[in-house]
């Protein structure tokens, strides 16, 4: 999980990572949209690669690289956790906030 973070930390490896949604990419093509060198593509996807978010497939001269599920759907669980928590937290809030608002009001009825 750290990985995962770690690498996703960096905005132009984010940036790869958003770009990959839509498909497998060659390193130039990635490089082409995001602006970037080619060497910097490189290094970037190679963080992304070792920290398991990437694969790299050959196809003649070039490598296509795609995201890997995995590591995206166990950020998404960790991440699901928390937001749990909030949704409980928040609930509990509106319930006070009813509460205080219906302390306002005069014998049951809303103010006007």
């Amino acid at each position: 999980m750290i990985e995962t973070f770690a690498a996703l930390s960096d905005p132009h490896r984010f940036r790869i990572v958003e770009l990959l949604r839509s498909g497998p990419r060659a390193v130039n093509d990635i490089g082409e949209r995001l602006r970037l060198q080619q060497p910097q593509v490189s290094k970037h996807l190679r963080v992304l690669k070792e920290a398991g978010l990437v694969d790299v497939q050959p196809r003649a001269q070039q490598r296509l690289y795609e995201l890997r599920a995995q590591p995206l759907r166990e950020l998404h669980e960790w991440l699901e956790r928390y937001h749990q928590l909030w949704d409980a937290r928040f609930e509990a809030m509106d319930e006070l906030l009813e509460e205080l608002q219906d302390e306002e009001k005069p014998h049951g009825r809303s103010k006007k």
